[in-house]
């Protein structure tokens, strides 16, 4: 692969360091650093780029108090030349988080940028200056992409553990300098309370550190905040934020355990039962805590497409928003389905007009395995595949409807990629030993959790032919962080052939299973 070194990322990350010590993980566990008021704005929660393309980004960063967000880019780590951009002033309305949207930025370069607070009153007064870098993609297509996906942090009551070294995964990720890292969902678990410790099956006990916010579960717009900012208290993510760009989507934690809207929750630790006031207050929260193109439009939306140069097209999925309920989805019509019609529409225009060499679904659930919601007693269906072997039912015919489309359109370099079951594995999907027959052969690889309960493997559905080619998973259910079991997957793209090899890799860094996919066949 002609990939593209890292050029001094340490000195870049110099000033990024030293801007978050005011941050740093407390000595006693159960309670959160303070900032530390200097009379200036601090950004102590350190900064992070999102959505990056070929000619922009998104920068995002807060503020201890009211300020006015300032960015600077360079071609150089010594910031002579830079150009300077005016963000937004940031307030109590968004938690004194914000973002900026740089444009024109050259392709396949190179960018530094440093983020000043001002303070609105007197913009002589700065902070200290935040520091990180990201490369734009190429629009050369012999430069070559590399990105990592995975997802589930913080989840199952397994926090930051001090004497585990913190979210440790993202050191192992970030030494792969991929080009952008795309987050599957569950960022964080709103319905997961965090306590200061739990006792392990050998007898030894987990340590997390705590805040009010993580004491219950999230009902108010600060709380779902408080989830948000208790992930940034972890100094890998801090320092994976200022170096790799994010595409960030959302599953069901970011509001509470396999929701869908209009529920109506019968959980006791809730007072606030409607489910679409959590997600919007959730949503609120979302929104100013990742830097995402779209979130800002009048819709809102988390679905979007993300160029990524000639090589690479990132289709994001939303496939919490617009489902339809819960049930056990077997159906015989479903106009809804799990992604809705207008979603379903846009997904088939993007992927038909896309001429990128590789066209990745990122779908915040899997297709073929058995995701079951027994919350209610009832033998629900959380995900597509409900386990009947036959012809598709439920949201699976709206699936088979979107695969017969990228095989009629004759759409290729297809691959889906996912997380959310918390083990890793490799699916192929062929007609010859599916239900439905009426589409091309195609790969769906799952990885997963960063940070979180791992679980045994789920049951395959027939309905699309899948065949378990990789997995690894425990046989036991919750296992810590410290029983291992944490993945993240890798992807890359060589630019001269054009050949895209996944590898599965532990939380180390450790590669499991290797795929390689030749481009130019319909689905893959």
């Amino acid at each position: 692969m002609s990939h593209r070194p890292f050029p001094g990322r340490r000195s870049v990350l110099r000033g990024s360091l030293a801007a978050s010590a005011a941050l740093t993980l407390p000595t006693a566990l159960g309670s959160a650093p303070a900032f530390a008021l200097s009379g200036r704005p601090e950004a102590g929660w350190g900064v992070q780029t999102g959505d990056v393309t070929c000619d922009s980004g998104l920068v995002w960063v807060r503020s201890d108090r009211p300020a006015r967000m300032i960015v600077e880019t360079s071609a150089t780590e010594s910031f002579r030349d830079a150009r300077r951009w005016h963000g937004p002033l940031l307030g109590a309305d968004t938690d004194f988080t914000g973002t900026t949207r740089l444009r024109g930025l050259p392709s396949g370069e190179q960018i530094h940028y440093r983020v000043l607070l001002a303070d609105p009153d007197d913009p002589r007064r700065t902070g200290e200056p935040v520091t990180g870098t990201f490369r734009t993609a190429s629009a050369r297509r012999r430069d070559g992409i590399r990105f990592l996906w995975s997802g589930d942090l913080a989840g199952q009551g397994w926090g930051i553990n001090p004497d585990f070294g913190g979210y440790t995964i993202y050191n192992a990720m970030g030494a792969l300098d991929p080009d952008f890292f795309l987050c599957s969902g569950d960022n964080i678990y709103a319905d997961g309370p965090i306590t200061s410790s739990v006792a392990l099956p050998d007898g030894s006990t987990w340590r997390n550190i705590t805040t009010q916010e993580k004491s219950k579960v999230a009902e108010t717009l600060a709380e779902f905040r408080g989830n948000f900012r208790y992930n940034l208290l972890d100094d890998n993510l801090k320092r994976f934020n200022a170096q790799v760009p994010s595409i960030i989507q959302w599953d069901d934690h970011e509001v509470t355990n396999n929701w869908y809207p209009g529920e109506i929750l019968g959980d006791a630790r809730y007072t606030e039962k409607s489910v679409d006031v959590l997600a919007s207050r959730a949503r609120q929260a979302f929104s100013e805590y990742f830097p995402i193109s779209t979130l800002r439009r009048p819709d809102g939306r988390v679905y979007r497409t993300v160029h990524h140069g000639p090589l690479l097209d990132v289709f994001v999925l939303d496939m919490r928003t617009y489902r339809n309920a819960n049930s056990t989805d077997d159906q015989t019509t479903d106009a809804q389905g799990i992604l809705g019609a207008e979603q379903l529409k846009w997904l088939k225009g993007e992927l038909s007009r896309s001429r990128a060499v590789w066209k990745v679904i990122a779908s915040d659930m899997p297709l073929g395995l058995v995701v079951p919601d027994t919350g209610d007693g009832k033998p629900n269906i959380e995900a597509v595949a409900q386990g009947d072997p036959g012809a598709p039912l439920g949201r699976e015919l709206q699936i088979a409807e979107l695969l017969r489309f990228i095989k009629h359109r004759r759409i290729t370099g297809t691959v889906w990629l996912t997380a959310d079951v918390h083990h890793t594995s490799a699916q192929h999907y062929q007609p010859s030993r599916a239900a439905f027959t009426d589409f091309e052969p195609f790969w769906e690889f799952v990885s997963g959790p960063l940070n979180a309960g791992a679980f045994p493997a789920s049951a395959l559905d027939n309905a699309f032919g899948p065949e378990r080619v990789f997995v690894k998973a425990p046989t036991a259910s919750n296992v810590s962080p410290a029983g291992g079991y944490q993945f993240f997957g890798e992807v890359d793209i060589d630019g001269p052939s054009g050949e895209l090899t996944v590898r599965l890799r532990e939380q180390d860094g450790t590669v499991l299973f290797t795929q390689v996919l030749q481009p130019g066949r319909v689905g893959q």
